[in-house]
């Protein structure tokens, strides 16, 4: 009996104690995307106008968040990591120097202030697919 009482005391004990864990992490999230090997976690994410969004390098490789110059609203301004004038200038520098680079753990954020589909991509990994899209809602 007294085995019993035992187990049953730390089994519970031990889904409390877990059960904090899962409320620390969830308090503690500092991003709106996250960024894996290959892809934005979301790869679309909607706010509204004068909203900022983070991005985190939740991932081992270093990335870059770079807008399309083709791929905003009309108006809106460019968003790159390395605060560069437009995406030709963004990619020259990461190719020539890895600049507008954000290793693991690193944050990158913009306010969006024109409404539309803002997309974006990571310079080293646009080939394999990682593209992502900001939707401004009014």
């Amino acid at each position: 009996m007294q085995r019993r009482a035992f187990l049953a005391a730390v089994g519970g004990g031990s889904l409390v104690a877990l059960g904090g864990c899962t409320a620390i992490a969830s308090l503690t999230e500092s991003h709106d995307i996250g960024m894996s090997a290959h892809e934005f976690l979301p790869d679309a994410y909607t706010v509204e106008v004068g909203d900022t969004v983070t991005w985190e390098n939740t991932g081992s490789r270093a990335h870059t968040v770079t807008a399309y110059d083709g791929g905003q609203p009309e108006g809106a301004v460019f968003f790159s990591t390395g605060e560069f004038e437009g995406e030709n200038a963004a990619r020259k520098a990461w190719y020539d120097d890895r600049e507008g680079s954000i290793y693991t753990g690193d944050r990158f954020e913009h306010t969006f202030e024109t409404p539309g589909e803002h997309e974006y991509y990571c310079i080293p990994h646009e080939r394999g697919g990682m593209i992502g899209r900001i939707v401004v809602e009014k």
